[in-house]
């Protein structure tokens, strides 16, 4: 079964949820910037991250540079934005 993409009403009503994440240009991914204190702090996120992601098969695009992670949130099999996205996104904030 394939996953559904968000329509423009559940997008606008999930990212009123979504503090600090942002809706991407092309309103097909959702991303934020995480700023931790060094990098074993930004390492030790992603990390649980990562578990977290193993556990929902759904797995971020992100990248780090020292104290920074970027995370990106799409859903590829909806060819944009699900509500796979939203609950991890939800998630991840959680760790954070």
């Amino acid at each position: 079964m394939p996953i559904p993409q968000l329509t423009d009403g559940e997008r606008i009503e999930a990212m009123s949820h979504l503090p600090g994440w942002a809706l991407r240009h092309d309103k097909a991914a959702i991303t934020r910037d995480f700023g931790f204190r060094n990098f074993s702090q930004a390492f030790a996120f992603m990390t649980r991250v990562a578990l977290l992601a193993e556990k929902l098969d759904h797995h971020p695009e992100w990248s780090n540079v020292y104290n920074r992670v970027e995370i990106t949130l799409t859903t590829h099999d909806a060819g944009g934005l699900s509500a796979r996205d939203i609950a991890m996104a939800q998630a991840i904030d959680e760790i954070a």
